[in-house]
């Protein structure tokens, strides 16, 4: 035997298990899903996506048939899709596209992919894909985004471009299909990976191109840099470690020439339809090995535990489960400071489920342990599995070789400093400074991929300080344990009849030592075999010599094999993992604890710093979290938000350098214009594009103040919210001067605004109490403004605007630094009518200039405003 010394780096990485990514509920409960109004239901839908489904607490067993905690169905969100139009709807029909026959295949597909069915994600949504949600549109919309998809799926060692759908799609939806297609590129959908011809694509950066550090090489950071890479960023990472990987490590062990991989970190991927990984193990030409159903128990004095039985208590366990389920929806808001532990002992207790074979019932809360990284007893009872909807299943497969091969593939060719431990990630509105030793990186961004312990730790320094909202949800996060023994036999004793088996213990508290045991005999080129060791064992085992360790496991595997008169020799060599006192790591994932919440991962993933400080990593997807895919969907995720924030800024610094922020230009400018008011009434005069014509349309407004007014002890004046600039105002209107203050309004609003009776007093009124707008001076309204005045002018002066136009209906608007929509907030847009004040923004955004194109990956400028070839 050969035990590893314990400071070794090699021996701490945490098991990430994947999943499958799967129809995705959108983020925010109260949204409403628009239907397609087209849709009729299909009776056969259910049974077409009705996979199998392994839940969270099934790792240990993934394929055995049990009662469900949740059943599947497709997300919550979405409803069923027929594409199968009746013609007694004449109009509508007509208008929906027909690609080809096999919509409802290519439907399923995108399941997989993670879109709902006949619904957009809140992500679409906020890129704005379609003009109007919820009409034709958006069903044709979804016929060509599933085709796009589907089409790359059927070859992904290709680049997918969009000149292959023209022939395809009708004229009048070439707009959908540039939509759809630069959604697609942009987030890591289609044309990702380690192809020949996805590398083909990563351009030759120019003389300034965005720079980005990223922070940590495990698999959302790789996932990050190849994107950011292709999109033409320079791209640095840091990683403290020797190797890239983070939690995904194989290690190769081997002595008397006998040899083998052996995945100490991330090992097995759960659902294989719709996988990432597995895109990017078939780009590789590896060939996944399904993990065998079959899993026997073995009792404390190794005698296998009679199938029945077996049976009879994992059905009692399911069913605490279910009560534990029915009292959760009971509780309401209670059960997130009650923990899933306490509510299953308690019904344990209740009702006897299980007793007659405690043991084993100890071994179904172990393998639940294991699947959460976390103890039973500080689980959130009304959160636990909150990412079991987005859970479709799959088989379980092992990568032959180990996740290395994945690892390696994806780290060719990236920039990756070694050995770089990171101190103190610096952030501002000049860009980032990231300190690891006595060196500093700079660049534009940053991308902080760490694991949510390190974060827990503090052993990054953030300067300034995250926000309290992101500090909040790091603590009330938990981030579990898992251990392993990786152990290198001469020979096969176990049989290969089998790729799993278990092990009951009689202490309790000491269920998850090595609880489960994984054959990794045919796939790791030798016979390892690997044992688990979960829950409260696992932070006991940090602190058992190796040798110790070894000597359990091997007791353990005599006990069940040599009564079967099966010799079991000494292994070779043998690995012990210490995750938790791993400094890059701190622990193994993350789970929902007690006071947690699934929305406490989208808070982790939020960015900061005015799109300078992102994250990313299995801790931030409350869809997959402490998976695999999970943290390499993450790295997609981010890479998009960083280029459209690098966006945002390019358009930003043209404007700051647009002719009217000089304010006495800005001043005859405006004069200028409003010499020749759209709308004029009292004091109030008003200018708008006069060839728009929708009632949401940007207009701004002047209020121009030159009579002797109230005194400030009026009460009509205490109404006003903009009480302490109206009593400023009142001092220059007493001194018979003359001022002009601004904002901005919709078209409609300012037509509303012309109707109010009662003079310029309830008119201000209206304004300010009904709208809920401020008047600023001509700086306040911000550089939201200078696009709406360029676009009057040249509409006044007939010269085409500045490359900052808008395309018909709701454009993509610049996203901020949460991914999110950026409202651009300014005074003169104020408080009220969120919804109208939306569509304001949406007419200021602007499309991406060929200069962008070159960063983005991209040749031809589309509708949408994102390039893409």
């Amino acid at each position: 035997m050969n035990p590893p010394d314990n400071n070794n780096q090699d021996n701490a990485q945490s098991p990430l298990h994947t999943h499958l990514p799967t129809p995705p509920p959108q983020s925010n409960p109260d949204q409403t899903p628009i239907p397609s109004p087209t849709s009729i239901p299909n009776p056969n839908f259910e049974q077409i996506v009705s996979f199998s489904a392994p839940k969270k607490r099934r790792r240990g067993r993934s394929q055995r048939s049990t009662s469900s905690f949740h059943t599947f169905a497709p997300s919550p969100h979405s409803s069923k899709l027929n594409l199968d139009i009746t013609r007694s709807n004449p109009g509508i029909g007509d208008e929906i596209i027909t690609i080809n026959k096999e919509a409802t295949t290519e439907a399923l597909l995108a399941l997989t992919a993670g879109f709902p069915a006949d619904s957009l994600t809140e992500e679409e949504i906020e890129f704005g894909v379609v003009p109007v949600v919820g009409g034709i549109e958006q069903v044709n919309y979804i016929l060509i985004r599933n085709h796009i998809i589907s089409k790359w799926r059927e070859n992904i060692s290709t680049w997918i471009t969009k000149e292959m759908f023209l022939n395809l799609i009708p004229k009048h939806c070439i707009s959908l299909l540039d939509s759809a297609y630069d959604y697609l590129v942009l987030h890591g959908y289609i044309n990702f990976g380690i192809s020949q011809a996805v590398k083909e694509k990563i351009p030759v950066q120019g003389s300034k191109p965005p720079s980005v550090v990223i922070v940590g090489a495990g698999l959302s950071g790789l996932a990050a840099a190849r994107q950011l890479m292709r999109f033409g960023f320079k791209v640095t990472v840091l990683e403290g470690r020797k190797r890239p990987g983070g939690r995904v490590y194989t290690k190769k062990m081997e002595g008397n020439r006998v040899e083998a991989a052996a995945d100490l970190g991330g090992s097995v991927l759960t659902g294989t339809l719709g996988n990432p990984l597995g895109i990017i193990a078939r780009q590789l030409g590896c060939s996944l090995y399904k993990v065998r159903d079959k899993c026997p128990l073995y009792r404390v004095d190794g005698k296998p535990v009679d199938p029945d039985l077996d049976m009879k208590v994992e059905g009692a366990f399911n069913r605490l489960l279910d009560k534990a389920s029915r009292l959760r929806q009971l509780m309401g808001d209670v059960s997130m400071d009650v923990s899933l532990g306490a509510a299953l002992e308690t019904f344990r207790q209740v009702y006897g489920d299980a007793t007659e074979e405690m043991s084993l019932f100890n071994w179904h809360l172990a393998n639940l342990e294991y699947a959460n990284a976390g103890l039973v007893s500080k689980l959130s009872l009304a959160f636990w599995d909150q990412d079991d909807p987005y859970d479709m299943g799959g088989d379980h497969c092992f990568l032959p070789g180990g996740n290395g091969r994945l690892v390696h593939a994806l780290a060719e060719n990236v920039p990756i400093l070694y050995e770089k431990t990171v101190q103190t990630i610096r952030y501002g509105a000049d860009g980032v400074k990231v300190t690891a030793g006595h060196q500093v990186y700079e660049g534009d961004m940053v991308l902080c991929t760490v694991p949510l312990g390190v974060l827990k730790n503090g052993s990054i320094k953030f300067v300034p300080e995250l926000p309290q909202r992101k500090l909040d949800c790091i603590k009330r996060l938990g981030f579990g344990l898992l251990n392993k023994v990786a152990m290198l036999f001469p020979f096969v004793f176990w049989g290969t009849d089998l790729d799993t088996f278990g092990h009951l213990t009689e202490d309790p508290s000491n269920r998850g030592e090595f609880f489960l045991f994984y054959s990794y005999a045919q796939v790791a080129g030798g016979p390892l075999l690997i044992a688990l060791v979960a829950g409260e064992a696992a932070h006991k085992f940090e602190t058992m010599p190796p040798t110790d360790a070894v000597t359990r496991v091997l007791q353990i595997l005599r006990g069940m094999y040599e009564p079967q008169g099966i010799n079991v020799p000494d292994p070779i060599q043998t690995v012990c993992t210490r995750w938790g006192g791993d400094p890059f790591s701190f622990g193994s994932y993350s789970n929902v604890a007690v006071g947690a919440s699934g929305d406490d991962y989208d808070i982790l993933a939020e960015s900061v710093g005015d799109g300078r400080l992102f994250f990313a990593g299995e801790a931030t997807t409350r869809r997959y979290p402490a998976t695999m895919h999970g943290a390499f969907v993450t790295g997609l995720r981010e890479a998009a938000n960083m280029a459209q924030a690098a966006k945002s800024r390019g358009i930003r610094k043209r404007i700051d350098r647009n002719p009217s922020k000089n304010p006495h230009g800005c001043a005859t400018l405006l004069a200028d214009l409003f010499r020749d008011p759209d709308l004029e009434f009292g004091s109030f005069s008003i200018i708008f594009s006069r060839r728009n014509p929708d009632p949401k349309s940007p207009a701004i407004l002047r209020v121009t103040l030159s009579e002797t007014c109230k005194r400030s002890d009026d009460p009509v004046a205490d109404q006003y919210s903009n009480k302490i600039l109206f009593q400023q105002l009142q001092s220059h209107f007493n001194q018979q001067q003359q001022i002009q203050v601004y904002t901005l309004l919709t078209r409609q609003q300012a037509l509303d605004l012309r109707e109010v009776r009662g003079g310029d007093e309830k008119r201000l009124y209206y304004l300010c109490e009904t709208l809920g707008v401020k008047l600023v001076g001509r700086k306040g309204l911000g550089i939201g403004a200078d696009s709406v005045i360029a676009s009057i002018k040249a509409e006044r002066t007939g010269r085409k605007p500045a490359p900052s136009g808008t395309k018909s209906g709701p454009v993509p608007l610049n996203q901020n630094n949460n991914g999110d929509s950026e409202t651009m907030k300014h005074e003169s847009l104020g408080n009220g009518k969120a919804s109208e004040q939306a569509t304001i923004v949406e007419a200021i955004g602007s499309s991406s200039t060929q200069e962008e194109s070159k960063w983005l990956g991209t040749g031809v400028a589309s509708s949408s405003g994102i390039h893409s070839s």
